[in-house]
């Protein structure tokens, strides 16, 4: 009996209400509709508890802490370092001529390295059966010790590569299970997962063009400079979503918007970023056809100013991927033009008031911008040294990161 009439007085409760809320509403529509304005900015207060300078894409769980956040941040930040070294590694790998000396690719089986004689051995009689190593031995039989230095070179830099897996899947793997991450996160770390498992496949890929001849259409073994291109993107990509999620859980922004002019600014300031990226991802063509040897003069090339045969490969568009003058020209054009840009960025952006980190940001990429022009000259006229030629490919993912870190710190700030 007592719960019926707990039930009935529930039901009668509910009806009352009910009919006062309808009664109200019929009476005074427009004072209820003030009401639910004004307590519209609370009610988005309290349904977004989590912390709005993360930008979108980049949020963890609404009840995640600082500490937390600045955990996810570092760690992000530590797998954007190691995809740098990765980029540096495989620059050095190329230059000297060392990607082509493990002719096998397995996930586990490869991840051994030759540790008796007879292994070394065995695996150089697996490399001569490839034409690398019948055109290093052209002139001179290539040693096994020299065989050791350029297998060794390349088994650093896929293991590098596995240690990168290894560095993103155990973290990510505890911080989703710990409910770190909102489903916008979540998402991005599945991207990222994938992207460094198609990175790897692409590896390989583009390994088999230079040790397959019906691929290879130069008289020289190398890798398809198409090929090369794809996987210098990805890397440049898959850095720059680390870099960027990582600055964005470390770092509260500076809110910018009241400043004159930041509008200009930024669109400067996201133009110089994909500039460096263009010019960087011609830089791969220009690595893959040699083309730094073409022209070794600056800032002419040899007695002219536009050099010769730039159109010389039909179809037309072929000249700008499979042409060594033509994409040389055009790496050189688009380090102008992205030197002009990030100039303009900083004669802009100097006399603003902006915050102090986005100021080091700004100079540090004025200061990258021209170091980078002086290191790709040098590695011109002096024909392309392999210490000179790494540090200006380095030098491409420093000047990079300042750009990245600029556009971080100038970013919209949520409401």
């Amino acid at each position: 009996v007592k719960t019926v009439v707990v039930e009935m007085l529930s039901v009668a409760r509910s009806a009352a209400s009910s009919c006062m809320r309808q009664s109200i509403l019929a009476a005074h529509p427009l004072a209820v509709k003030s009401a639910v304005a004004a307590a519209r900015p609370l009610i988005r207060t309290m349904h977004f508890s989590r912390p709005q300078w993360v930008v979108f894409g980049a949020e963890l769980a609404a009840q995640s802490t600082t500490s937390q956040r600045r955990k996810v941040g570092i760690w992000l930040l530590g797998c954007a370092g190691m995809v740098y070294g990765a980029v540096a590694l495989g620059g050095v790998t190329r230059l000297t001529e060392s990607g082509l000396s493990m002719v096998n690719w397995d996930l586990f089986r490869t991840m051994k390295p030759p540790l008796s004689e007879l292994e070394w051995v065995t695996e150089f009689e697996r490399y001569k059966q490839f034409p690398e190593y019948k055109f290093k031995s052209s002139n001179e039989e290539m040693t096994l010790s020299q065989f050791k230095f350029i297998w060794t070179m390349e088994y650093t830099h896929r293991m590098w590569g596995r240690a990168i897996g290894l560095a993103f899947m155990i973290p990510c793997t505890y911080f989703w299970a710990r409910g770190y991450f909102a489903r916008p996160m979540k998402i991005r770390m599945l991207l990222a997962g994938s992207l460094i498992g198609v990175q790897g496949l692409v590896g390989w890929w583009m390994v088999k063009s230079g040790l397959d001849p019906s691929q290879n259409s130069s008289d020289v073994p190398r890798v398809s400079q198409y090929r090369l291109a794809t996987h210098l993107s990805l890397a440049f990509v898959l850095y720059s979503m680390f870099l960027w999620t990582g600055l964005s859980h470390v770092l509260k922004p500076s809110d910018h918007t009241k400043l004159a002019g930041i509008g200009k600014l930024r669109g400067l300031a996201h133009g110089s970023k994909t500039l460096v990226f263009t010019t960087a991802v011609m830089g791969a063509f220009v690595a893959g056809l040699d083309a730094g040897l073409v022209y070794n003069s600056w800032p002419k090339y040899a007695d002219n100013w536009i050099p010769e045969n730039l159109t010389s490969r039909t179809p037309l568009w072929k000249n700008a991927f499979e042409n060594e003058v033509t994409v040389q020209f055009l790496h050189r054009n688009l380090a102008y033009l992205t030197l002009a840009s990030i100039t303009a960025t900083w004669i802009v952006g100097r006399r603003m008031n902006l915050s102090r980190r986005a100021k080091i940001a700004l100079h540090g990429a004025m200061a990258m911008g021209y170091t980078q022009a002086l290191l790709g000259i040098s590695t011109l006229v002096h024909f392309v040294p392999v210490w000179l030629a790494a540090a200006h490919q380095s030098g491409s993912m420093a000047l990079l990161t300042f750009c990245m870190w600029l556009t971080n710190e100038l970013r919209r700030v949520p409401k």
